[in-house]
């Protein structure tokens, strides 16, 4: 496969950041930009000029990562020719959140399962529950078929968030590219790196992705305590101080950051599923450890790959990551580069939600707070 890249910035308009001159060979071209410039029609009539017979599949980010580096309201572009790959892009609407499995169960029966290797799924961000997302699609699919992804972003206002499709930038709307073909080697890992904190609670009243109760306590009350002076700017402090959920049954905790609270019902609303009857705990931020973590997720990828350095890496990290790190944010970056080599292209996003298995003999879940990378390669001897 031959991959490109291009960005847009406001101040520098366009800019080839690695070229292969694919033009009309490109068959597919990631995008990953600012809400207000995903909008943008004009910039994506750009790419369907430089690329007018490739698809274009995309979502809005609460940052986008080009290489090494991390921007804000900028649009990246990183086309791909493959060899022998085929693709299939499929789009369902999301009426509301509650709708959240059976809209992951039409996605995956709307592919053809025959050779179908790999899923990699965009979702809305926030009109979701991306745990049930996740079941619905797997519960639909052959046992041997993997998916990644992530849930699109809109920096830290939480108000909209957009997926495109047929060239426009949509709400409500969950896209999935499935991949065929026994040529395409796909890796993918997923990492954290925070330490928990205070002490474990029992979750006593929730409604799938709704938290009212902890301990028979209101739940926003004791998550207000613990954030002190940080609560007034909930819920966007709360990506600093996500929570840690341990389901009974199930091997490895997931994290969980907190998307909307309800003063009225007293409740808070995550990005996935907090169970009554698994116990939650607080977390807070260790940068060694976060970069660490990337750094992991790097190596693990790498080695579910095929251990051989990947032509293309997306990697969705979380919002509440990138506020954590804040200048150092690039060094998560630069780790994964260090691991996988400078004929690797990078791309991705900061999500409100990550998409992967923890690990290739995992389930594949959604996670909060997390570097969730998937990395892709073709066999040379491809046709």
């Amino acid at each position: 496969m031959k991959v490109e890249q291009r960005h847009w910035s406001e101040s520098e308009g366009w800019s080839e950041m690695r070229g292969d001159g694919l033009g009309e060979k490109a068959q597919l071209v990631f995008v990953f930009a600012g809400t207000s410039i995903i909008e943008r029609e004009d910039l994506l009539s750009d790419l369907y000029r430089a690329y007018p017979n490739a698809h274009i599949f995309g979502c809005s980010t609460a940052g986008e990562i080009c290489s090494t580096e991390v921007s804000d309201d900028t649009l990246v572009a990183t086309a791909i020719e493959f060899k022998s790959t085929r693709f299939q892009i499929v789009t369902e609407e999301i009426p509301n959140s509650d709708q959240s499995r059976s809209v992951g169960r039409r996605l995956a029966r709307a592919f053809d399962p025959k050779g179908l290797v790999h899923i990699f799924l965009l979702s809305d961000g926030l009109n979701i529950n991306g745990s049930e997302l996740v079941k619905g699609l797997l519960k639909n699919l052959p046992k041997e078929v993997t998916a990644t992804g992530g849930l699109s972003g809109d920096g830290t206002r939480f108000g909209r968030t957009f997926v495109i499709k047929e060239g426009k930038a949509k709400r409500n709307l969950v896209a999935a590219i499935g991949f065929y073909g026994g040529d395409l080697h796909i890796g993918y890992a997923s990492l954290g790196g925070w330490d928990t904190f205070g002490p474990e609670r029992l979750v006593t009243k929730s409604e799938g992705n709704i938290l009212y109760q902890l301990d028979g306590k209101s739940a926003l009350v004791l998550y207000k305590e613990y954030l002190g002076e940080h609560a007034g700017g909930l819920p966007s402090t709360a990506l600093l101080f996500p929570l840690n959920v341990k389901v009974p049954g199930n091997e490895r905790a997931v994290v969980r950051t907190i998307l909307a609270i309800d003063e009225e019902k007293q409740s808070m609303t995550f990005a996935g599923d907090i169970p009554e009857g698994s116990y939650a705990q607080l977390m807070r931020a260790n940068f060694d450890r976060l970069i660490d973590g990337a750094a992991g997720a790097a190596t693990a990828s790498y080695e579910a790959g095929g251990s051989r350095t990947p032509d293309l890496a997306i990697l969705i990290s979380c919002v509440g990551r990138k506020l954590v790190l804040n200048q150092r944010v690039e060094e998560e970056i630069e780790c994964v580069r260090d691991v996988l080599g400078q004929h690797t292209v990078l791309t991705g996003f900061y999500s409100y939600g990550e998409i992967s298995p923890f690990s290739p003999n995992a389930k594949c879940e959604l996670h909060n707070q997390t570097m969730t990378i998937t990395t892709m390669w073709e066999d040379e001897k491809a046709a």
